[in-house]
């Protein structure tokens, strides 16, 4: 745990230059372990993605999966039952929004699943407090002193002052050449521009596999409680 106390607050506009685009989906089953399967499609399907500097891949979560701190140890071969209120979310810089939106209709093939995309929305950042990443890369050494040492170092690399982090649980993704180590990471007190600049920069490599991206959460107090619950 990382924990300092001192605030400031004040007025502050959030920009529309980076957002997320949230699509209806149609996918009743798809595999856990889906960030190589479903970067590469998407990819192919927009192929202007990869060198888009700020444009990220949010992995598809169910109510499984709850806030992200609870995931089977091992997701090889598990599967993930979705509901019609799943969305799959890009985060986009605003001038490829429409490129973006030439996915609705489309059907792609994710390991053998069908993931049909429907109607989007598109969502501007939250000011809120406290942001949540469930995949921040790391290496299967290091530990979470050591994680945490390093994103401070990366947050206030951005200009991001952290007076609060919560590490999480650690996840295993798989890759044609081997695994991606991650660890859940949340950053809290953060003051309204610093929240909107980590939700457009991210942490650390991986935008385009899921990794590095944050999102509101609802606040530090109940992740504590729920993880001590582990």
């Amino acid at each position: 745990m990382f924990w300092s106390e001192e605030s400031n607050t004040g007025d502050y506009v959030v920009p529309d230059d980076v957002v997320d685009l949230a699509f209806a989906i149609k996918c009743p089953v798809l595999p856990i372990d889906h960030a190589h399967d479903l970067s590469v499609e998407l990819q192919a399907a927009l192929p202007w993605l990869e060198q888009e500097e700020y444009a990220g891949i949010h992995l598809i979560h169910g109510a499984a999966s709850g806030n992200g701190w609870y995931r089977p140890e091992d997701s090889t071969d598990q599967l993930l039952h979705l509901s019609r209120r799943a969305r799959l979310r890009l985060r986009l810089p605003r001038h490829r929004l429409d490129d973006a939106r030439k996915l609705t209709g489309q059907t792609l093939d994710i390991n053998g699943y069908s993931l049909e995309f429907g109607k989007s929305d598109v969502h501007l950042f939250t000011t809120l407090p406290t942001l949540f990443s469930r995949y921040v890369i790391t290496r299967e050494e290091v530990d979470e002193e050591e994680f945490m040492q390093q994103a401070v170092r990366e947050l206030e690399a951005l200009g991001i002052a952290c007076r609060k982090m919560l590490c999480g649980i650690t996840h295993t993704l798989t890759f044609p050449d081997g695994p991606v180590f991650t660890r859940s990471l949340m950053v809290a007190d953060l003051e309204p521009e610093a929240s909107v600049r980590l939700q457009q920069v991210g942490l650390g490599a991986g935008r385009k596999i899921g990794c590095g991206l944050f999102v509101p959460h609802k606040g530090i107090k109940p992740v504590k409680e729920e993880d001590g619950q582990q």
